[in-house]
This record gives structure tokens, sequence and C-alpha cells, in this order.
């Protein structure tokens, strides 16, 4: 039984269990006290049940036994058990503190979800929910991990869901959780969320690697013990020290990426085996170092000392790759017996245990965090970042850890993300640096701003003051600083321009009319207007003016003692920005567009090309010059480079008969002989039309077929997909970009 309670993926079925896995390590916890908490919460949770029929106080239970796992505080596993309380039932965050106390509290309302507020789409919510939750991480780092032990145990549980909400909830723990565990260090946990994210992202794939793995299990763990033993028998004769040696396969998700990233066959991988040698003080990890390169020749450029430069989450360890035995390439680690525990566990491994809360809130909030450059970035990027979508892009890219390794002319290092570029560079020097950046000297020969930073560059940056940021910069950094200041930037640029345009159609509009806008500024009705359309002052009213989003005419039409009948159009021509207008409003026929804006439908209407939206996509709309209002799915990533004050409201006509709109679906499927009729009846069978067809086949049997339909909506859209995805053969089927 004891065994069973250490193993981290066993979850305990009763309070009891869970409090003698917490006594183990923390014999001074008040097991009373997580018992009153249990029953508190699962009264509150009395008749509910999660999809595979289990009581639901079996969730908050697992949660709170993962927590237990990573060897966290009381207020933490408590905070486990009612996570989902404030959330799902009659609960208060009010009486859990007054229950409880204000630490619980606190840890309860960082992870509770955004249920209440109402979001344009999934994909805001989303970003509003890892926003809230990074905000309170900065506080407190206990809140993502009581965020991770949560997702952790749905993702166990994730069978019972419908494979829509499988792959989308697979998909995003890939990109937001796992990343996340991995940057506080907590490698067991992120080796599992990624391998039941692969499980169920990519069924198909993880199922055949499973099975080529576990054909060979029995001669792989024989060459795993073969090593161990040679590696003790060697080091033991040459070094003096203590020392143990751990050997393991890698896991099904790092040989799947090593798969795609090398185009690959699994048969052709190398390195799926990891020796651990651990010993007790840095000198012997080096010591060690030499022996196993005497004994094992190593391959170069396979060498990484993160015992000089360790990893952004403190990881530390030597690491080297070497010809083994039978001439199999082998990775062998090197480190001390706490570099290991702080490799496994993370940041809990720093934990500290307080008889009293406030203490304890101290320690395992603040000093934590301090810790962790990346999270303070995190925190700062929450506070320069309003646009939701465009924080949670920004998430995605800094979880990711930094792979290269550059110097300033100073020698300082400083780490970035592969494809970091000078851009990215000077920005994290300054904001200013990053503004005038013109190019780069890496290691003394000069280079141009799409340059890639390679480990060991010696980077300097030339500027220059007439040197302004584009928005082809945000092509070419990766970086979330590097892309939000430029953003900032080219925001602000273009809302004075707008400001200066604004203001001289405006009193050039009133001086039409025998009069000065500057005599009206402060009116109650102007007042009232600029209430009404989300305008906090006169310059935001000018700037909108600017941007064609209201015309002069509309301003002065507020006012019944002006005389109209002066204001003309003829010296207007000439503006630039008359063409926005003409093209977004002033189009006086009858509308045949499918989407109304603002309450009407006299617009000019794009699509754009790079998400391509149809009838029921969430959308947002964009004014631009002389094409009129662009509209964007609200889930683009094009749109993060837009001026929000360029954004208008816009939604679908539902008056008006459906058009049409052209689609692209991508088909991955194994190979097989006549699937293509079975996609073609798919189609037919819907009443779509398929204009156009491409198909490809891959080394490993699969089939890549891309279809372009003509679709009334995203409902029939999605009842046809449903009807391939059943196809015995197809592995997935996603709608993709026609561009």
């Amino acid at each position: 039984m004891q065994d069973k309670l250490l193993d981290k993926t066993y979850s305990p079925e009763t309070i009891d269990e869970l409090c003698e896995i917490v006594l183990n390590y923390n014999p001074k916890a008040s097991c009373q006290r997580l018992k009153e908490i249990y029953e508190y919460s699962e009264k509150a949770h009395l008749g509910q049940v999660r999809r595979s029929g289990e009581p639901y106080i079996s969730h908050p239970l697992g949660v709170a036994g993962i927590l237990a796992h990573l060897r966290l505080d009381v207020d933490t596993i408590a905070t486990g058990l009612l996570h989902d309380t404030v959330e799902d039932t009659e609960a208060t965050l009010e009486e859990i503190k007054t229950k409880f106390g204000p630490s619980v509290a606190h840890l309860v309302d960082g992870v509770t979800k955004i249920s209440q507020m109402r979001f344009r789409h999934t994909h805001e919510k989303q970003g509003e929910n890892i926003r809230k939750m990074i905000v309170a991480m900065g506080k407190d780092v206990r809140v993502v991990l009581v965020k991770l032990a949560d997702r952790l145990h749905n993702m166990r549980t994730l069978d019972h869901m419908p494979f829509e909400k499988q792959e989308r909830i697979a998909t995003e723990t890939l990109d937001i959780y796992a990343p996340l565990a991995s940057r506080l260090g907590i490698n067991w946990l992120k080796v599992e969320l990624e391998d039941l994210s692969f499980r169920f992202s990519n069924p198909e794939a993880f199922y055949d690697l499973s099975q080529k793995v576990q054909s060979k299990k029995n001669e792989r763990e024989k060459y795993i013990e073969d090593v161990k033993r040679e590696i003790l028998k060697e080091l033991a004769q040459r070094l003096k020290a203590k020392f143990r040696v751990k050997g393991r396969p890698k896991h099904l998700y790092s040989i799947h990426k090593k798969m795609i990233s090398d185009g690959i066959a699994y048969e052709q991988v190398n390195d799926v085996l990891a020796f651990r040698v651990i010993l007790g003080t840095v000198s012997e990890c080096y010591e060690a170092l030499g022996h196993i390169h005497s004994i094992w020749r190593p391959i170069p450029g396979r060498f990484k000392d993160f015992i000089a430069m360790p990893k952004s989450n403190n990881y530390q360890s030597l690491h080297t790759t070497v010809i083994g035995p039978g001439l199999k390439r082998i990775e062998i680690q090197i480190r001390t017996d706490e570099m290991d525990l702080i490799a496994e566990q993370g940041i809990a491994a720093h934990w500290k245990y307080k008889e009293t809360e406030s203490v304890g809130r101290k320690d395992t909030g603040e000093v934590s965090a301090q810790e962790f450059n990346w999270l303070r970035e995190l925190v700062s990027l929450h506070q320069q970042t309003g646009d939701s979508d465009e924080f949670l892009e920004n998430v995605k890219s800094d979880l990711f850890e930094s792979d290269i390794y550059v110097f300033t002319p100073k020698g300082e290092v400083k780490a970035f993300p592969d494809g970091a570029t000078p851009i990215d560079f000077a920005f994290s020097v300054h904001t200013e640096v990053g503004i005038k950046c013109v190019g780069a000297k890496i290691n003394g020969k000069g280079v141009p701003l799409r340059y890639q930073l390679k480990n060991g560059d010696f980077v300097e940056i030339i500027t220059q003051n007439t040197q302004k940021p584009s928005k082809d910069w945000l092509k070419i950094c990766v970086t979330s600083r590097a892309k939000t200041k430029i953003r900032a930037f080219i925001k602000t640029e273009e809302r004075q321009k707008a400001f200066e345009v604004g203001m001289i159609l405006l009193d050039k509009a009133f001086r039409k009319v025998g009069s000065s806008f500057a005599k009206y500024a402060k009116s109650p009705e102007l007042e009232k207007f600029m209430k009404d359309r989300g305008c906090n002052a006169v310059d935001d009213l000018r700037v909108q003016v600017g941007y064609g989003k209201i015309t002069p005419q509309v301003i002065i039409d507020l006012f019944p003692d002006l005389n109209k009948s002066l204001l003309t159009t003829e010296d207007e021509e000439s503006s630039y920005l008359k063409k926005a207008f003409k093209a977004a409003i002033a189009k006086k026929k009858k509308s045949s567009s499918l989407v109304i804006v603002d309450g009407m439908s006299e617009f000019l209407v794009h699509y754009a090309k790079c998400c391509n939206p149809i009838p029921g996509d969430s959308i947002i709309g964009f004014v631009t010059l002389g094409r009129g209002i662009v509209i964007h799915r609200a889930d683009c990533a094009r749109t993060f480079e837009m001026d929000e004050q360029r954004r208008v409201d816009v939604q679908w006509n539902v008056e008006k008969s459906q058009v049409d709109r052209m689609v692209r679906v991508r088909v991955i499927s194994t190979d097989t002989r006549g699937l293509l009729i079975k996609f073609s009846e798919v189609f037919h069978s819907r009443g779509i039309n398929i204009h156009n067809a491409q198909i490809r086949t891959t080394r490993d049997n699969k089939a890549i077929c891309l279809f372009d339909v003509s679709v009334k909506d995203t409902a029939q859209l999605g009842l046809v997909m449903q009807d391939l995805q059943k196809i015995t053969e197809v592995i997935g089927v996603t709608r993709i970009s026609l561009s």
C-alpha cells in the first residue's frame, strides 16, 4: 500500500488515503483540517456527477492527490479540494474565507474560471482565463500548481469527453500547460501531460508509436541494465566519490517530436535512451564527465553545460551524447542530488513548510516568483497587453524554453527561443534600443535584422535616431516582449496620424457651416454622442473621425442651429480619407452584404484571406483606406497586428439569403484504395460542391487531402467534418486557411 501511495500516477480514493500521502512528507500537517474541507466540498458538490458517472468529488480529491505528490503545503492541497466550488456550486469566496482563511480563499479565487464574463468567442475566454491565472500566479505561484494539477487530472479522465473536446483540450494542454510545467521545472508532470495530450490530439500516431516501442520493450530493458552495469563498473574504478546511475527510455511524445523534426521513422531514431549519473558535488560531475568521454566517444555538438549556464527554470545538469555499447547513441546526464531533485520537482523542490500561514505564504509566493525571470516577464506582459487574444499568443511563445544563448558586448549571457533575431535582442536590452535598431554586428561582422541568432554569438546592436519599427518586424521577431513593444509603437503612431487627420476634417467641416468645432466641443449633445460611441474624451472622437469610423457630417447633424446648406463636399474630394469614407460608409444602393456593420448593412465589405470567415464564425471588422471594412475571424492571428481603434462591431446578416462561401478542409488518413470515393460521397450527401482537391501521400503510408469546398455556414461545415471523421481510415479533419 505504501508503494501505491508514493506512485505519482496513483489517485487517492478516500480522504484518509490523501492524508496518508501528506503525512508521509509533512508529519505536522493538520489532517483534521483537510477532512473538514473535504466534507465541505463533498456537500457542495452533492448530486453532481462527472461524465464517467463517478461522483464529482472524485475530481477535487484527485487534484488534491496530485498536489500531495508535489509535496505541497496544506493550504494548497485544501485549494485542490475546493477549486471548483465557487464556479460550480452555491459556495462563495466570502464563505470559504470565513471558514478556511484568507490564504485558501485567495488561491481558490486565482484558479476559478471567469464563467460570469461574456466573451466574443472561446479563444478570448481562454485568453482571459490564462491572463487571470498569470496575474494570480505572479502574486502566489501556488495558483498555477493547482491549475496544473487540475489539468492533469482532467487529462487522465479525458476518455469520457466527446472527440472534438478531447482534441481541443489536448491541443490547449500542449500549447499552454505542458510548457508551463516545464518552465516550473516539474519534469514528471510535463512528461505525463505531453504523453496524454499526444494520445488525444493524434491517437493514430500515438498508438502506432506505442506499439513499436512496446514491441522492443524486453530488448530495451536488457540494454538499459547492461549499460547501467557498465557505467557503474567503469566509474567505480575511476571515481572515489559515491554515485548512482539511473536509466530510462525517453517518453513517447519526445520520440514523436524527434521523428517529426528530423523527418525520420521510429527505427531511425537513435538516442531514445537516457542515463543519469548522480553524484554529491559539482566538481565530481565534471570529473565523471571526463571519465564518460574516455570510456565512450562523444558525438560532436551534443554536449551542453547547464551547470555553468542553468536553464531559466533553474535546471542544472551536464548533457552529453556518446556512442555506447553496440554502437548505439545514448544520452547521459550528470548532476548532483540537489540538481536531480530540482530537475524532477522544479519549483516544488524549494517548498518550505511553515507553521504559520502568513510566513508560508510569503515564502511560497513572493520568493518563488522572484526566482523565475520569465514569470516576472509574463506578469509585465499582462500589464502591457490589453487584448486577450494577443496576450494568449504572447504567453504561448514565452512559455517555450529558451534554446539559444548569446553574449552581449560585455560578456553577459542572454537566452532566447529558437529563431530569435537581433530585433529580439535589441528589445531585451531596452525599448529605445529596439525602436532605433537598424542592424547588428554578430561576432564583429554586420548582419541584417532577419539574421537568426545562434548559440555563442556575440551580439552588438547598431542604432539610428531616425529609425522606426515597421509591421514587417512582427514577422521576423519571436519574443513576446519585442512583439508587444512593436505593436504598441505602431498603434501609437497610427493613432497620432488619425488624431491629426480627424482634427483637420472636423475643423474644415465646421468652418464650412460658419462655425468652429471648439465652440461645440463641450456641448451636452456632443458629450452624449461620445458616451454612446465609447469616446472618453474629445481626442478619442477626433481619432475615430480620422480612422473613418465617424464622418464629420454625423457630428454636424447633432446641432440643429448650424446652417448645413453651406456644407459642400467639393473640397473634400481631394482628401485621401474621402476615399475611405466612400468605400466604408457612402454606399447608398441596397446592400447585398452578408455582414451588418454597427447595425447597418450599407457598407463595402471584404473578407480577409488569412482566415476566410464564413457565416457562423465569430467575426470582427477593421476600417481600411479604400477597401471599406475587412472582416476577420475573431481568433485570427493577424488581428493582433491591427490597431484596436480601427475596429468596428460586425455581425452576420441573418436576414440575407445565404451565399455559399469557400473554405478549405484538410483530411489526414491512411493511404487506402477507394478512399477518395468515400470522401466525395460524404460531400455530395451534404449538398457540398468540391471546387478543388489536392492529394499527396507520405512515406509512412498516410494521405493528406486538401478540399476547397463551398458551404453556407459553420453548421453545414461542422456536419460534413463530423461525417468525414466517422470514416474508419480517417485520422483527423481540420479547417485551414485558403491562403
